[in-house]
């Protein structure tokens, strides 16, 4: 799972979801639905990207404190895409996680999707130990504090886009990430003064090998939305 640029990680995605959506237009019967005996294949894309800051299309480009030369003084990219949310870093040491699923097959409930994706996360992060929980009003997966002067801790952010009820984007998880990129930015436009950013090598003090995270992540994307991978 090695770096990839941004744009081409996208233009996968992208191609995969327009593939999917396809298929539902050529399957659709006259009645609205789809023949289940022509389902589309849902697919997981797992990236680790090269350094780049992403700002979806509710969020503010206030919420970037570089300037464009600043932006490649430190080779850092940067996108404005189509999904929800504001601004955020990718980047070596994190998983870039793109479900392309037709929720026809699954549930048509956006925030059902969004909610089983947190528990997705949680579940991994529990694997090494991490107690991973939701706060109310904001999407991602947070670490309480566990002493005085602690902050709610954000381990994952999450950003979604749905056409004709197919998925792209999804979620970007911490796993031993430079997180002195997210000084850059106002991580997801949040500026509340109980909140920041970690990562699960913070939380463990040590390195977490990328492939184990990826393992346990395909098994509980399967386990919690009911897929099965070809």
């Amino acid at each position: 799972m090695s770096g990839i640029g941004y744009a081409e990680a996208w233009e996968q995605q992208t191609a995969f979801h327009k593939q999917l959506v396809e298929q539902k237009r050529a399957k659709t019967m006259d009645n609205g639905g789809v023949q289940p005996a022509e389902i589309a294949t849902n697919k997981l894309l797992l990236c680790e990207h090269n350094p780049v800051f992403t700002l979806g299309k509710s969020g503010s480009m206030e919420h970037l404190l570089l300037s464009e030369a600043e932006l490649a003084l430190r080779n850092i990219e940067f996108f404005k895409i189509n999904r929800g949310g504001d601004i955020t870093y990718h980047g070596p040491g994190q998983i870039t996680g793109y479900p392309i699923f037709d929720l026809d097959q699954l549930y048509t409930d956006v925030h059902r999707y969004i909610r089983d994706m947190e528990e997705v996360i949680i579940r991994t992060i529990a694997h090494w130990g991490i107690e991973g929980h939701r706060i109310e009003g904001y999407t991602g997966v947070w670490l309480k504090p566990v002493q005085g002067g602690q902050k709610n801790r954000k381990i994952c952010a999450i950003g979604v886009h749905l056409s004709r009820w197919v998925t792209m984007h999804g979620f970007a998880l911490n796993v031993n990430t430079d997180l002195d990129h997210f000084k850059y930015i106002i991580p997801c436009g949040i500026e509340d003064e109980d909140k920041t950013v970690t990562s699960m090598s913070a939380e463990t003090g040590h390195v977490i090998e990328m492939e184990d995270v990826r393992k346990v992540l395909l098994d509980e994307f399967g386990a919690v939305y009911g897929i099965t991978w070809l």
